[in-house]
């Protein structure tokens, strides 16, 4: 795509330049453009582009995202330099749509392309977009009952139900905490993120006392009798535990990274010694051991029922991250592989993830439903002290009703619909693993146990050299490997029609530095063996176009 270059750099402008004399702002235009559209033209920009994504929204994704000339990010930062805003408005409501079709939607990424399978955001079924819309126009607040009335009862009965489907408790239970104003299954959350994040502040107060938060982590640590507090996670925890490291005051540093072993998983042995050794010196406090399910490079499962075993004997909270791994549970083939979920204290999920809704969603989940006592705020104007608001316990401040997503899916889909989804993405991986074990110029890096693996090109002659080299070989072999792979990746992307992302990691235990590796996440019902075989022969022909040769070693 050529951008022409004139006085002014490209996309600036003065309010003189874009100023339409036809608009204006006046009462007269805000009531009209509140409450309907402005004019028939309007009315009719909006039918035929919301019909299409309403009633066909893969088809329109398809045809209209994504599918432009390549442009460098250069050209397109400078297409946004403006930081003026008008007093009067530019454009009708229509041209603004029509603006977001045509020159907005085609330099986006279509994440719902089934060659898309790179990341852990991918399609959603087509619903989901007039549920969303549902929901952004009731435009309830769900931390007030003032503000939402029925959604913050329906959001206390969607978590219930994720709650047994995690945690299995009799009915009696459920029928005692449902609708309880005293107690708390659960809280939604804007994502993963900020789930970890509620789930470590519970945990932290529950080491320290609720004098913490009232009195800070100095004063609270010394009352304890301790130093520094820590969390343990496995090398694979996702990095939104550091950041809940330094906002609760225990520093990122001090979410330590545990060996994993030869799957990937969390390193039992090396947990209890450290564990061992942090309890010998007296002057450290462990606030949590998180285990995950679905570790999000490579989809990996630690030895949950292991960790539930040693967190119960020392006393310790234990968290299950299975932002990515959770829904599994709606599988009857797969669920097995999460065994042990349900004895963690605490687990968070992400809606927008293997639930399939849109962003942003996230829920956090604790067996007892009287945890989230240790984190509740009262204000005299919201959530008042002897109310039953769920911004009570909440990190958030104001939150959408995305409950009614979830609610109205798992009535659509029935966990076996979800299931059918869940189980695709597993065997499809497996199968995907299975192809690039047969070609010569690929190896698996990491087998697939949920639906995420990875791999990297290594050509025949390259792998027949590793073979014989000496480590400081091995070592340059492995950083040709690198730049090869991340040619491979970069090339693919920038071409357009497949993507699969990049990690570095050390699928070796103990061995540092790690490697380049290409990451496939299988989420898309659409994605086929034949998708990912055109992915792979993509890749081939993209290799042979590396030019760098290959080093010689003595």
């Amino acid at each position: 795509m050529t951008v022409t270059h004139n006085s002014k750099k490209v996309g600036q402008m003065n309010s003189n330049d874009r100023k339409n004399p036809s608009l204006i702002a006046d009462w007269k235009t805000l009531e009209r453009i509140f409450i309907r559209p402005e004019d028939e033209a309007c009315r009719k920009t909006l039918v035929k582009y919301m019909e299409q994504i309403l009633f066909g929204l893969h088809d329109f994704l398809n045809s209209n995202v994504g599918v432009t000339q390549e442009i460098s990010l250069l050209e397109l930062t400078n297409l946004y330099r403006d930081t003026l805003i008008s007093p009067d408005p530019e454009k009708k409501l229509e041209n603004v749509i029509s603006d977001i079709i045509h020159k907005i939607a085609p330099r986006a990424v279509n994440v719902a392309s089934p060659y898309f399978v790179g990341h852990m955001t991918a399609a959603i079924p087509f619903f989901m977009v007039h549920l969303k819309t549902i929901v952004a126009a009731l435009n309830q607040n769900v931390i007030k009952l003032e503000t939402s009335k029925v959604l913050s009862v329906i959001e206390k009965q969607v978590l219930a139900k994720i709650h047994r489907l995690i945690y299995r408790r009799d009915e009696a239970f459920y029928q005692t905490h449902v609708q309880s104003v005293d107690t708390s299954l659960g809280a939604f959350t804007t994502g993963g993120t900020t789930a970890n994040l509620m789930a470590m502040w519970v945990a932290r107060n529950h080491f320290l006392g609720a004098g913490v938060e009232q009195q800070g982590m100095a004063a609270a640590m010394q009352a304890k009798g301790v130093e520094r507090a820590v969390i343990l996670v496995s090398k694979r925890g996702h990095y939104s535990l550091k950041k809940a490291g330094g906002i609760l005051g225990l520093g990122n540093s001090n979410v330590l990274a545990m060996d994993v072993d030869q799957h990937q998983r969390m390193d039992m042995k090396k947990l209890e010694v450290t564990i061992r050794n942090l309890k010998k010196d007296g002057k450290t406090g462990i606030i949590a051991v998180v285990g995950i399910a679905g570790a999000t490079e490579t989809g990996t499962v630690d030895p949950l029922g292991e960790m539930a075993d040693l967190c119960l004997g020392q006393g310790i909270h234990f968290h299950v991250d299975a932002a990515w791994g959770g829904p599994v549970l709606l599988s009857e083939r797969y669920a097995p592989l999460l065994k042990g979920i349900e004895r963690a204290d605490s687990v968070s999920m992400d809606g927008h993830k293997q639930f399939y809704m849109p962003m942003t969603s996230g829920m956090v989940y604790f067996r007892d439903p009287g945890a989230m006592d240790q984190i509740a705020y009262y204000s005299n104007y919201v959530n008042r002290e002897g109310s039953v608001d769920l911004g009570i316990k909440s990190l958030e401040g104001s939150r959408e009703a995305n409950a009614l997503i979830l609610d109205s899916s798992l009535k659509i889909m029935g966990s076996r619909g979800y299931a059918l989804m869940i189980d695709h993405g597993i065997e499809t991986a497996k199968a995907f693993a299975a192809e690039i074990e047969q070609r010569v110029m690929f190896e698996v890096v990491t087998p697939p146990e949920l639906n995420i693996l990875t791999y990297r090109m290594v050509p025949p002659d390259v792998c027949r050299r590793l073979e014989h080299a000496d480590p400081k070989g091995r070592e340059i072999l492995n950083g040709y490997l690198d730049e090869l792979n991340i040619y491979i990746q970069r090339t693919q992307r920038e071409a357009g029609k497949s993507f699969v992302s990049r990690t570095r990691i050390c699928p070796v235990p103990g061995s540092e530095g790690g490697r380049v590796v290409l990451r496939s996440v299988i989420m898309n019902p659409m994605t086929t063996n034949a998708v990912l075989r055109e992915i792979l022969d993509e890749q081939e022909r993209i290799g042979q176009g590396f030019c760098d040769p290959i080093p010689q070693i003595l």
